[in-house]
């Protein structure tokens, strides 16, 4: 397979950022998409320019997949939607990658796992955070062993409000799953990665305080989530936490990143400039280490090119018969901490992910 055709499934934001990644990739085509919104279609077509007369356009997904015309699609829709889209592709012997949260529950999270156990073609969730160069960064060192053994890690996300989205689905935590794994699957899937152990108990405390108090839909208020604290007990001893704060917009970095071992800290910054920072506990020194952005990206984007490579890796693990480096596991576990940290907001209580049968 000398080029790879892929369709956009949405063409929102997200999608057209997708749209503009693959348009950078020389193994990838673009020749479909679909959304049932004409202005969302505008949007694709503003994004594809020259390139739009040759694109197929559809109003339904369903058509997309019958159309031949592709031989991987990309899942670019409200969280809600997820579910259902992967059920029809996987009705095909389509690849897909499917922009994070794989799915709004844990239910449906398992069932698309088990979906995927008995088909050949490739699913890889969007949760393109870890390849930020920053954090990309500081997973390398944290894996050569530079801070000896992992024992705590934080993350901190301060930033402004959800943004508006098509109907403002994004407003109710029922089409969401809610804050915490609409926006926070990143983190926690980031968790997973660093600590690369299963979380075995949850504890937070959050609250909607400011955002989208005085938005009223369809005579229902938004209930979305906009600040919260999140602990994270794993198997094998290690903690993690998250500060997240949604009406933060006036700090110096969006997110800050925190891992500690036994020997020393290591931190890195988003958006940063270009630099981790290494801490020794013997020394009690900090050094820079440079993390540049890789000169290849053609299309940086909204999260530093890290959808970018994404999206070329899921074009290089496509023809060349690789293995996903973000599985349908990896999209289970990001969500089932979200799911755990809103249960446990919800009933006042620490979790158990036990509780989940899993």
């Amino acid at each position: 397979m000398p080029e790879l055709r892929v369709g956009v499934i949405g063409t929102g934001m997200m999608g057209c950022e997708h749209l503009r990644n693959l348009m950078g990739i020389s193994d990838a085509s673009i020749t479909a998409i679909s959304d049932p919104h004409a202005e969302q279609q505008g949007w694709a077509r503003h994004t594809l320019g020259s390139q739009a007369s040759m694109v197929a356009e559809f109003t339904d997904h369903r058509d997309l997949l019958n159309s031949g015309l592709v031989d991987a699609v990309l899942v670019a829709t409200p969280n809600f939607t997820h579910k259902a889209l992967l059920d029809d592709i996987f009705e095909t012997d389509l690849h897909v990658l499917v922009e994070k949260p794989m799915c709004t529950t844990v239910e449906d999270c398992l069932s698309i796992v088990r979906a995927q156990s008995k088909r050949t073609a490739l699913t890889w969730v969007g949760l393109e955070y870890r390849y930020m160069a920053p954090i990309a960064g500081l997973l390398n060192e944290l894996r050569s062993g530079i801070v000896g053994n992992l024992k705590m890690m934080s993350i901190r996300e301060h930033r402004f409000p959800f943004l508006v989205k098509v109907d403002n689905w994004n407003r109710f935590s029922q089409n969401t799953g809610g804050t915490l794994v609409e926006k926070c699957c990143h983190f926690f899937d980031l968790m997973n990665l660093a600590v690369r152990s299963r979380p075995v108990r949850v504890f937070a405390s959050g609250s909607q305080d400011l955002n989208h108090l005085d938005e009223i839909y369809d005579g229902r208020p938004s209930d979305i989530l906009d600040n919260a604290f999140v602990i994270v007990d794993y198997a094998n001893g290690v903690r993690t936490m998250l500060d997240l704060s949604m009406f933060a917009e006036g700090g110096l970095h969006e997110q800050e990143i925190t891992v500690v071992g036994d020997l020393g800290k290591l931190e890195a910054f988003i958006p940063g400039n270009g630099k981790i920072f290494i801490g020794d506990r013997m020394s009690r020194s900090v050094r820079e280490v440079a993390v540049p952005v890789d000169p290849d990206i053609s299309h940086l984007g909204f999260h530093l090119g890290a959808s970018f490579i994404e999206c070329k890796h899921f074009v290089d693990a496509v023809l060349n018969d690789k293995q996903p480096e973000v599985t349908v596991l990896d999209g289970l576990w990001s969500v089932v901490v979200g799911a755990a940290a809103h249960k446990s907001i919800d009933e006042q209580r620490p979790v158990f992910i036990s509780e989940y049968g899993i």
